[in-house]
């Protein structure tokens, strides 16, 4: 059909006659008609629930508009930013007891050191266990790579509700392995009922990071570690065996050959795997939820948790809704700089 087109408007040139807009726009028009389907299909499942969900933030949305056939029923009104106002001013503890301990920048802030500290970790972990799994002449090298995917393939709900019985103050398999660890050194065994989800106190002094933060801590870097090591080995099956022989007999150390030649050839793979770390850890929601519940006194709460509290244990859907406009925009701030760090990396690679 294009080669068809090219035919007609290069025989309509030679002969001098003018092309119509009609017959200049045909291609793209073309073009145009393939895309209307997909826009029909993202102006309802994406481009309609956007826009309600930024009039809600709008309005005081409520329980009481939930259900139009209820005797309280009372139609939302608009009150501008008012619900935007609300978050940053933190005057949202006021409206509701439950969330006397709200604070959108504190949340913000533990929301963003949770997400950077945590995969600086799975990147480390993934790297280094690829470059040691990928040694010649290790033993029983596949069912190390079966096994570490465990983590991937579970339901989220049993990681996050086993790890959080491991957690357990009284008969957790944490403080009964501390416990058994602290009995060669004639150790109490009372002292290792660690309160690891409740505890308030901050164990390390001028860290502001509560017990519970450490084992969240703990239970993601298990969780993360494998995605970070799938994608290292991918990249290392790719990278010549004859540059490390050419730098071993150049002198080059074992260390040397990691820092020069692995690393540079891993980073076009590791960090698009980073960027996709950064915004899955960013909305962990489970983790979160279904371990510390946002606790102790909400200082393990993320945006996510917390947007997740307004509407279902508070019914405050227009603030809700205002708060979740509020990750949006973040959440593309965020895309935007990891977009440009990764155009960094291509133009590395080119």
């Amino acid at each position: 059909m294009a080669s068809v087109d090219r035919s007609i408007e290069r025989s309509n040139q030679e002969g001098g006659g003018e092309l119509s807009f009609w017959q200049r726009t045909k291609r793209t028009r073309t073009a145009y008609l393939y895309l209307v389907p997909a826009f029909f299909v993202m102006a309802i499942i994406t481009f309609y629930p956007i826009g309600y969900q930024f009039w809600m933030s709008l309005t005081d949305f409520g329980a009481r508009s939930v259900n139009p056939y209820a005797k309280t029923y009372v139609a939302p009104k608009y009150v501008g930013f008012d619900n935007y106002t609300k978050i940053l001013n933190n005057d949202i503890k006021k409206i509701d007891a439950d969330l006397n301990t709200f604070n959108f920048w504190r949340i913000l802030g533990f929301n963003l050191w949770w997400t950077f500290s945590n995969v600086i970790f799975h990147v480390g972990l993934g790297i280094i266990i690829a470059v040691v799994l990928n040694i010649e002449g290790l033993w029983f090298k596949r069912i190390y790579r079966a096994i570490y995917i465990l983590p991937m393939v579970l339901p989220q709900l049993v990681i996050a509700t086993v790890w959080r019985n491991m957690f357990d103050a009284q008969s957790g398999a944490v403080n009964l392995g501390l416990a058994a660890v602290g009995r060669l050194f004639n150790a109490n065994p009372d002292s290792f009922h660690i309160r690891w989800l409740q505890q308030i106190e901050d164990p390390i002094p001028g860290i502001p990071l509560p017990l519970s933060y450490f084992a969240m801590l703990i239970a993601n870097i298990w969780l993360g570690w494998p995605f970070m090591t799938i994608v290292a080995t991918g990249a290392l099956q790719s990278i010549p065996k004859e540059l490390y022989e050419a730098a071993s007999i150049d002198g080059a150390t074992g260390i040397q050959q990691f820092w020069k030649i692995t690393l540079p050839l891993l980073r076009p793979a590791m960090v698009p795997a980073t960027i996709l770390g950064i915004i899955t850890t960013f909305n962990l929601f489970y983790i979160i939820y279904f371990i510390s519940e946002g606790g102790p006194l909400g200082r393990t709460e993320i945006l996510v948790t917390q947007a997740y509290k307004l509407i279902q244990g508070n019914s405050l859907y227009g603030i809700g809704a205002a708060f979740s406009v509020y990750m949006f925009v973040i959440l593309g701030a965020i895309s935007a700089i990891t977009a440009k760090i990764s155009r960094v990396a291509e133009s590395y690679d080119a």
